[in-house]
């Protein structure tokens, strides 16, 4: 470490003068991180409610002269670090192991978790026939199209899943919506795809998936209630008629690649698979 202080030391008044910026911008990141990842929650609420009322406190004993009170609220700020701690100790818990699990091989193994899950639903709702439509988000967004939907924002798992599609529940109509390995909306109402190409046979959920990977860079995969066929779209194109086993190795091709990758060639990972042809019907 001591060649950093020589280094520092050498720069002299130009690291006074950079590291005034350097620190506010430290500041602004961890604050702007720690309110964002506060958002939406009751502990935002309370320490908001704790600032405000520690500086209007501040404020009047200031104008008012209130010296007793003053020196009472300094003690207050100088043990305020260790009442956040105390008070917010759930949420800081839960942000330091979002912090260790965010690390390249936390989310590989997070996302393979996810495709077995997923593979797993899709098999049973294939023996089932049970209609579904499992769209996975990846670069581009679909705010619009989640707030469609009914949130859900839990951990994928072929239960749930299953239970979503169960032509008993209210919520099975529509497709669910991942996103960050979390199955985050459900119900949700997909685009069509208006490409003139498609056979007029082919179901909704099929234009569905087709529509939103033509919309976005969304993997799309699809159960037909008619055949029990599983299929999976990527950027407007098709393969039908898969098995679970290469249901697995598209998703792991697809979701692991870079959003750019040709579609042509991922599609050919599996031999002797063509992507869809507008002549194929499926319901």
């Amino acid at each position: 470490m001591s060649f950093i202080h020589d280094y520092i030391a050498a720069l002299g008044p130009i690291w006074d003068y950079a590291s005034v910026p350097l620190q506010i911008a430290i500041l602004f990141v961890v604050i702007y991180q720690g309110l964002f990842f506060l958002r939406g929650t009751r502990a935002a609420n309370v320490l908001a409610g704790i600032i405000v009322a520690l500086l209007l406190l501040t404020v009047t004993t200031e104008v008012l002269k209130l010296m007793v009170l003053a020196e009472l609220l300094k003690g207050v700020w100088t043990v305020f670090p260790i009442a956040i701690v105390v008070i917010f100790q759930p949420e800081l818990r839960r942000a330091f192991a979002q912090i260790g699990s965010s690390n390249p091989f936390s989310r590989r193994q997070r996302r393979e978790e996810t495709i077995s899950e997923v593979v797993m639903a899709v098999s049973g709702m294939s023996r089932a026939k049970t209609g579904a439509l499992i769209v996975f988000q990846r670069q581009i967004g679909m705010r619009a199209i989640l707030a469609s939907g009914v949130r859900i924002d839990a951990r994928v798992s072929h239960k749930l899943i299953e239970t979503i599609f169960s032509k008993n529940t209210s919520l099975h109509d529509g497709g669910v919506a991942i996103e960050n390995d979390r199955l985050v909306s459900a119900h949700c109402i997909f685009p069509l795809s208006q490409n003139p190409d498609i056979a007029s046979s082919m179901g909704t959920r099929h234009r569905a998936a087709i529509g939103i990977t033509e919309e976005t860079d969304a993997v799309a995969v699809v159960v037909s209630e008619e055949t029990g066929g599983i299929s999976i779209a990527c950027k407007g194109s098709m393969i039908h008629d898969l098995s679970a086993e290469k249901l697995a190795r598209f998703l792991r091709a697809l979701l692991f690649s870079r959003t750019g990758s040709a579609i042509g060639e991922i599609f050919n990972i599996v031999e002797g698979e063509q992507p869809f042809q507008p002549s194929q019907s499926q319901e």
